[in-house]
């Protein structure tokens, strides 16, 4: 595994990160609780992989303490990053389906939030705090730095920011952030779904900020698991996506293949895709979708691969620039667009 130094600071992240919701709720693959927590273990244990992202509304705190259960005993070597802003307490066992909660911005409840998640982390601190899905009213309330930074100056929090959501898009509200002093954004970023990472990857570089990019395979697209003809059920989020995107996100894989950009010898089409965000330095991890140990391998060796040429990586963003980004882009970008928090 390799590391890189979040901004600023001497603390190392994996590369690689484990995105704990896909063993914390029932939206991708993993019911199993035993496979879950096998899988973190060995996230770390085999692998190298510190750097854990998680939230409390994943399975209402059972996304925190999976990771206090399974890893415990090495907290000072991970760095874990959780989010808040769901009213989890207010609103329990309320979400139906992928609708989101309420969210609730107040210092009383970012102050319980934290609180909370301490306890459920079995920790004192929390490496990475983040705002879960904030819309730019949150991002320009002052109200909230001011919490942030009295965690902080408590020692309860190291570093926070905001992770960008739910879906694809929000653009100014992580260009905001950054004006405003949040550390780092997280992001969707990958072959078939380049915007608006492209732009932020330039002002992350110039403004010495990061960026955390999740769903690297886009949705299965780009990790050799998807099937033209697929059903998803109606838990899996994958359902919430337009047919036409797919078929189209799939043309894409294809001429990835015919035009020799993907070379097995080098590294399999998963790793090519965490690859693709690894070529920028302002990336500080990306967190993949792993759900067995195949996957976690796969997903975690890439990090070993040889990284893209500049070449290799001009030719993939040329595919999003000369054509197919006009056909992948789609509304759910905009801000009232309300699938599942990620």
């Amino acid at each position: 595994m390799k590391y890189r130094k979040f901004p600023s600071t001497d603390s190392l992240v994996s590369e690689i990160g484990f995105g704990v919701w896909t063993v914390a709720t029932k939206w991708w693959g993993v019911t199993d609780r035993g496979v879950g927590e096998r899988l973190l273990q060995s996230a770390y244990h085999d692998y190298g992989i510190t750097f854990f992202d998680t939230a409390d509304v994943y399975g209402d705190g059972y996304g925190e303490e999976i990771i206090a259960k399974t890893l415990g005993n090495v907290r000072d070597r991970l760095f874990i990053a959780t989010k808040f802003g769901y009213d989890i307490y207010q609103n329990r066992g309320e979400r139906k389906g992928h609708a989101e909660l309420p969210q609730n911005w107040s210092t009383k409840h970012i102050m319980l939030a934290c609180e909370q998640s301490l306890k459920r982390l079995h920790t004192d601190y929390i490496d990475y705090y983040q705002l879960h899905n904030p819309r730019m009213e949150a991002i320009q309330n002052d109200e909230i730095i001011e919490a942030l930074e009295q965690l902080k100056a408590q020692g309860k929090i190291r570093h926070y920011g905001a992770a960008m959501g739910p879906d694809l898009g929000w653009k100014n509200e992580s260009v905001e952030a950054w004006k405003r002093g949040y550390e780092a954004v997280q992001v969707i970023n990958n072959i078939v779904e380049q915007e608006p990472a492209r732009d932020l990857l330039q002002v992350a570089a110039e403004e010495a900020r990061a960026l955390i990019i999740r769903i690297p395979h886009a949705s299965g697209l780009l990790d050799g698991t998807y099937e033209p003809n697929q059903h998803f059920s109606k838990s899996d989020h994958r359902a919430h996506r337009p047919v036409e995107w797919m078929r189209a996100g799939n043309e894409v894989v294809n001429e990835v293949k015919a035009k020799g950009i993907f070379d097995s010898e080098k590294r399999t089409l998963g790793q090519l895709a965490i690859q693709f965000s690894l070529y920028h330095s302002s990336v500080l991890s990306v967190i993949p979708n792993m759900t067995s140990e195949e996957q976690l391998r796969e997903f975690a060796l890439a990090s070993k691969t040889t990284p893209l040429s500049k070449e290799e990586y001009e030719q993939l963003e040329l595919l999003w620039v000369n054509g197919y980004g006009e056909r992948l882009r789609q509304p759910l970008s905009d801000s009232s667009s309300k699938p599942a928090p990620k």
